[in-house]
């Protein structure tokens, strides 16, 4: 297949979010798109997927002329697409999403329940997916969730796949292995889509690469020649730092003390085992390892979402170890969440009222029977400007942000007040490049100002590169710790693993 899109212009009142794109995606190959969040790639897919129509423009499979009213439109013409959030139901099984509005029937329009099941086996086993037809989709981990989505496009019949932001929330582990899906599918003859912010990732699994900015396509790059720093300038329209110069740290008084603290996670398995560790004033402490073994816990523990089951947890000396959340934030504790989406914005909620979810109730903004919303508008319109949020205006809905504006929502909130210990969460999953260095930047100087950041990231990257002192958590202890100057990648991973290196006498071993 030649997937062609032939000068697409699509517009949002006076926003012109595409601006006479063309591009082309052909049969084996992987042709990736690249832009800032807003940049206008999302709207592009959904045109092409059929779930918006554009105002200008074609879109042509191999030279013909299609024109679809809908995703069943674009599914039926051969294009299947792999959103960024899965579109999968937790209780129902592999088979059950996979056939789902396309369920094979018997005579008499008896579901064909056993044709299914060797329908999903034989393209799990074709394509290298391992997937198991009759397990429950709430009990597969992130990346096998999205080997269901691949699956339910194969099914359908697809010759063209999208992959929006496929990697966002993958593992480095899991995202080998995905990397190795693609290659199948692009050497059974497939077209891919490829929509991703990570630089690395798309100069190892790209055949092609388009950068669009401000909805226009300002660029193509081969991913032989090309460089990371090429790439991301050509995004950003500027140069850009991707490796942040920091000086040396000098750690002051310990803000947070965790002693020999033990946790279960939501489903009540003990995920933190006599976990002991501390985090200085004027350091950023980076918590490394592969998700799942305890990092949700631990964050949730600091911040008082969880309770501890046995240990304690200390702040400037004062035992914290049952302090509700208020409080924490009134003491001086800033939470970037993991997730943005479920647990950092209230999403239907206006930009302006989400700036305010902590403090709404302080005497700036509260009276004594309402809130004072002047007050709270021309504060939201400063921390916008000051925190580059980049929306028309603050009362529009937090969903009408990209994700980078997102996050740069929750940054705002939390760190525009003085604050004193920061967890930071997962803080550029799925964010561009533009926004990463802002987010980097961000907490550079909230640690040169004296403040205690605790860095919780699967990036391992992103942990060396910000991080005074590396801790790896492993099933939820910590096993391993390094100081970041003289880190060395290999022996972290092999830590991740729970393995240890061969020469790895500089590493301080287990604490706690």
């Amino acid at each position: 297949m030649k997937l062609t899109l032939d000068g697409i212009t699509k517009r949002y009142g006076s926003v012109v979010a595409n601006d006479s794109i063309s591009l082309e995606a052909r049969a084996g190959e992987v042709h990736c798109l690249l832009g800032e969040n807003g940049a206008g790639k999302t709207t592009l897919m959904n045109v092409l997927y059929g779930l918006s129509r554009a105002d200008e423009g074609r879109i042509l499979i191999d030279d013909k002329a299609v024109d679809f009213d809908g995703p069943a439109d674009a599914i039926a013409a051969g294009i299947g697409m792999v959103h960024q959030h899965f579109m999968l139901i937790p209780v129902f099984t592999v088979t059950e999403n996979v056939i789902l509005g396309a369920e094979p029937r018997r005579r008499f329009g008896a579901l064909d329940t056993a044709r299914a099941r060797r329908r999903v086996s034989e393209l799990s086993n074709q394509f290298g997916l391992s997937l198991d037809p009759d397990a429950l989709v709430e009990d597969l981990p992130v990346g096998v969730q999205q080997r269901v989505e691949i699956v339910k496009t194969l099914y359908r019949d697809a010759r063209a796949l999208i992959f929006d932001e496929p990697t966002a929330v993958l593992t480095p582990q899991e995202v080998a292995e995905f990397f190795k899906i693609v290659r199948g599918l692009t050497a059974s003859g497939k077209a891919v889509l490829f929509i991703t912010h990570k630089l690395n990732e798309v100069l190892e699994i790209a055949d092609r690469i388009t950068v669009i900015r401000h909805g226009k396509v300002v660029g193509e790059a081969d991913p032989k020649t090309t460089t990371t720093r090429e790439i991301a300038e050509m995004m950003v329209g500027r140069p850009i730092g991707l490796n942040l110069e920091r000086a040396v740290a000098a750690p002051g008084e310990v803000v947070l003390d965790l002693d020999r603290v033990s946790a279960r996670s939501r489903g009540g398995e003990t995920l933190l085992r006599e976990l002991s560790f501390n985090v200085r004033a004027g350091e950023i402490v980076g918590i490394a390892g592969v998700h799942g073994n305890g990092q949700t816990e631990l964050v949730e523990l600091v911040a008082g979402l969880a309770p501890a089951l046995a240990g304690e947890v200390r702040f400037l000396g004062s035992d914290w170890t049952e302090m509700p959340p208020r409080d924490r934030h009134r003491g001086g504790l800033a939470h970037i969440p993991e997730d943005r989406n479920g647990a950092g914005v209230a999403s239907p909620l206006p930009i302006f009222e989400n700036l305010v979810l902590d403090s709404y109730y302080e005497d700036r903004f509260s009276g004594r029977f309402q809130i004072h919303w002047d007050r709270v508008l021309t504060e939201a319109r400063a921390l916008a400007r000051r925190f580059d949020i980049r929306t028309p205006d603050v009362r529009n809905p937090a969903d009408s942000l990209s994700g980078g504006n997102l996050q740069k929502l929750v940054i705002a909130r939390e760190l525009s007040r003085p604050v004193k210990l920061i967890i930071a969460a997962q803080p550029t999953r799925g964010v561009d490049v533009g926004s990463i260095e802002y987010i980097h930047k961000m907490l550079i100087e909230q640690r040169n100002a004296g403040v205690a950041v605790l860095l919780v990231s699967t990036e391992l990257d992103e942990i060396i590169g910000l991080s005074d002192r590396i801790l790896v958590i492993f099933q939820g202890q910590i096993t391993a710790e390094f100081e970041s100057r003289s880190a060395d990648r290999a022996q972290i991973g092999l830590a991740m693993a729970g393995m240890r290196a061969v020469g790895m006498d500089h590493m301080r071993g287990a604490i706690g």
